[in-house]
């Protein structure tokens, strides 16, 4: 039998510092129709449908999905009943990704530190148990609409486990057997981890957040890219990246800076209700080629560059790569030309990185497929290029 309870548990494993993080425990969306997105994600990037809680499982007010790949667990959530604060974020935002969860040692330890560094509370410490373990999650706000919910594991229900396919909560039951996850494993897309996370925020609130990281989170400034970095010729951004302890999670965190029209961060806020919000997951893959092949074949939609940029990308590339020591970029050139893919470099290798097109309806929540040979930036080298792309876009929708 399933129990849910105020926690009032103490993990074994809790280390002296709470705020440790040990990995992505998962993504949360909020979408209109939980069943139907998580077909289109399992059809058209690869995720195993895992798990779900529904009303069949004794659910009566949320409907769950939760969707894998590699290291990547998704929980598409969708309100049942007509009152659901689902609903209403869904109405306002659109589908969209509510919360970034981080496993730690001892959630309930994470929660007071994060609260008593300033952090507001989204919701107390609670726990679900059943004879097989626990799960404990507790959760603060973030900019905007986004959460973030610390979650510790007990027994059946430790990261291990779940990494491995075991039950991912008590709430949770596996799914039947489906078609689409024997296909998915015969083809697969190659999806690995969740590489980082940007945020969108309203211009002149870049540095209250980046100061929010480094207080509540405990994070560490990474990289900071200004308007003479990410701009082209009608539109720039600024960003700086908020890095976790250990190499968890980056948290890009971006605004918009003045340019001649508007940017892909103002157009994102204006068609999100004006609140900041998550932009863009990325994922990372080992064969960023195969990894974009395969999903090109499923009809994902990825931004287009034009041939001129691979007339100059790989003397800046290669040139940079040769000066700090590295070889040249062994991905086939003529592969990655055909299929769309951007490479930059800096002093520590280089990446292969592609964006797709906004993911619903509404211009907002997209993904990059990124794969790193060493690089450990963002693609600066692109920048213009890509952003030239975004505009090209931005015009079809009427909103540059």
């Amino acid at each position: 039998m399933t129990t849910v309870t105020p926690s009032n548990a103490t993990s074994a494993a809790a280390t002296t510092d709470p705020l440790r993080l040990v990995d992505v425990d998962h993504v949360r969306f909020y979408v209109g129709n939980a069943k139907q997105a998580a077909h289109y994600y399992a059809n058209t990037f690869g995720f195993q449908i895992e798990q779900f809680s529904d009303l069949t499982t004794g659910s009566r007010d949320v409907a769950s999905y939760l969707l894998t790949q590699g290291n990547i667990r998704f929980v598409l959530q969708t309100g049942l009943t007509p009152d659901s604060p689902i609903g209403e974020e869904v109405r306002k935002y659109g589908d969209g990704v509510k919360d970034v969860a981080f496993t730690v040692a001892d959630a309930e330890k994470a929660f007071e530190r994060a609260v008593k560094n300033g952090a507001k509370v989204a919701f107390e410490p609670r726990t679900e148990s059943d004879d097989d373990g626990s799960v404990t999650s507790a959760a603060i706000e973030s900019y905007g609409r986004a959460t973030h919910t610390f979650v510790s594991r007990t027994g059946k229900y430790d990261l291990e486990t779940v990494r491995n396919g075991g039950r991912f909560s008590p709430l949770f039951k596996p799914a039947d057997a489906r078609r689409i996850n024997e296909y998915n494993k015969k083809n697969p897309c190659g999806l690995q981890w969740v590489d980082h996370c940007v945020g969108n925020v309203e211009e002149g609130k870049m540095n209250h957040w980046v100061e929010w990281y480094e207080n509540v989170l405990e994070f560490k400034l990474f990289k900071h890219f200004d308007d003479n970095d990410i701009s082209t010729e009608y539109s720039a951004l600024m960003s700086k990246v908020m890095a976790s302890g250990f190499g968890v999670i980056k948290m890009p965190i971006n605004e918009p800076a003045e340019g001649k029209k508007k940017s892909q961060i103002q157009e994102y806020l204006e068609w999100h209700n004006m609140t900041p919000g998550v932009q863009h997951l990325a994922l990372r893959t080992n064969d960023e080629l195969s990894s974009v092949a395969e999903l090109r074949r499923r009809d994902v939609d990825f931004l287009s560059l034009p041939d001129t940029y691979y007339e100059v990308v790989w003397d800046r590339v290669n040139t940079t790569l040769r000066e700090n020591g590295h070889d040249p970029v062994k991905e086939d050139h003529d592969k990655i030309r055909k299929l769309g893919v951007l490479v930059d470099a800096d002093d520590q290798g280089y990446l292969l990185q592609l964006f797709t097109k906004p993911l619903q309806d509404r211009p907002t929540l997209f993904f990059e497929i990124i794969c790193r040979r060493g690089s450990q930036s963002f693609g600066k080298g692109n920048f213009k290029a890509l952003f030239e792309a975004l505009e090209l876009e931005q015009e079809r929708r009427g909103n540059l």
